[in-house]
């Protein structure tokens, strides 16, 4: 069964892997479909980058990770506005999102951080997002380390190669290998608590912010 027939898919992420973390799944089921989607990333945090590695290496990475869940290059959007600083930019990012609007106006899903997100980063992108695309269906998507409350108001069922490839992509950030919330295990284990909250083997959950039928 087809994923509620989202044809066009856009993933905000405030930085390159916020949008795996949180949807990787979910995006590599889109694009099985034949979803076409894009990906929208906003910092590339080049002020935390671990010393041994290029400034710019998330930009490489985050081509590298959302090639493995099937998104097409070209789908791939990255900005490079400074890291927990995002909401001193906000009008600018705002403005960026209206004008990507204007040029794929059948955008049909619009998959953003949760607003009840405590990180200043995540809270903007959350923000400018709903601001952006108030008329399409939107989609919070969960980052557990950074939500102290998440309404779980709709669950996606996963596959095991769904979970893999979340797995898969986010190996490519190695840079950022020494967070806890990259490990493989982490990301195969709350898939798990959500298939057991939705009755199949793994799941991802949103909050529903808005759900548009037209």
């Amino acid at each position: 069964m087809k994923v509620m027939n989202f044809k066009k898919v856009l993933v905000l992420a405030p930085h390159t892997d916020d949008g795996e973390l949180g949807a990787g799944g979910f995006i590599s089921k889109l694009v099985e479909e034949g979803a076409e989607v894009f990906y929208m990333a906003f910092s590339t945090a080049e002020e935390s980058v671990p010393e041994g590695f290029p400034k710019d290496v998330l930009k490489t990475e985050v081509k590298a990770a959302t090639k493995v869940l099937g998104i097409k290059e070209e789908n791939v959007i990255i900005f490079n506005y400074q890291v927990r600083k995002l909401n001193y930019a906000r009008q600018e990012i705002l403005e960026e999102l209206i004008r990507f609007k204007r040029q794929e106006s059948d955008i049909d899903l619009v998959l953003i951080p949760s607003i009840n997100d405590i990180h200043q980063d995540h809270s903007t992108i959350a923000n400018e997002g709903i601001r952006a695309f108030k008329t399409k269906s939107i989609f919070s998507y969960e980052l557990i380390w950074n939500n102290l409350s998440f309404n779980t108001q709709s669950y996606v069922s996963l596959d095991q190669r769904h979970i893999d490839k979340k797995i898969n992509a986010l190996k490519e950030y190695k840079s950022q290998g020494f967070r806890d919330y990259l490990s493989a295990d982490f990301i195969r284990s709350l898939a798990v608590a959500r298939g057991v909250q939705f009755g199949v083997q793994y799941a991802e959950t949103f909050e529903v912010v808005r759900f548009s039928i037209k």
